[in-house]
């Protein structure tokens, strides 16, 4: 029994120090990159005024085409980063000093596994070299398949809210 609450105490631990360890890290990243060291942006246009000249630029275009490819998507700051949000996120975006992060979910990254191979991913990320074109035709597929997505998603929801409440 002791042993058990010993171990549940220090996972609990471990993890409120591994999810502490993430956010310094974020907070970090933000800090040495971004031009100026005042509070989290609370707009996109905030968000992006925050880097250089030639990082704005890609910022920019990357979200033009995701503007263009979910137009009735929101646009908000979640988890510190640009997002749109379409019935649930669809995607968030964020720059740093080497790359720029694209953020689709899993299942953005998944169904576009081939074309993305020439980028470092991981399950939900997709990071595109800062100093190279950013692959905006792709980024526009992934958002339209993400849009496909959360609009399918939703309307599962409503159908079972509906079904429910008979």
């Amino acid at each position: 029994m002791h042993f058990t609450k010993a171990l549940y105490y220090g996972m609990h631990s471990l993890l409120f120090l591994t999810y502490n360890c993430i956010s310094l890290t974020i907070a970090t990243t933000k800090l040495r990159y971004m031009k100026t060291d005042s509070k989290v942006p609370d707009t996109i246009d905030e968000y992006i005024t925050g880097f250089s000249e030639g990082v704005q630029e890609k910022l920019e275009a990357l979200r033009a085409t995701i503007r263009k490819a979910a137009p009735d998507a929101e646009e908000i700051i979640s988890y510190g980063m640009p997002t749109f949000y379409l019935k649930g996120n669809l995607v968030h975006f964020a720059a740093f000093k080497n790359h720029i992060g694209f953020y689709p979910a899993p299942a953005g990254i998944e169904a576009f596994n081939e074309e993305l191979s020439p980028y470092k991913t991981s399950k939900g990320a997709a990071k595109f070299p800062i100093d190279r074109p950013l692959p905006l035709s792709l980024v526009s597929k992934i958002v339209k398949y993400r849009v496909k997505q959360n609009m399918e998603k939703a309307a599962i929801k409503a159908k079972a809210k509906m079904a429910k409440s008979k």
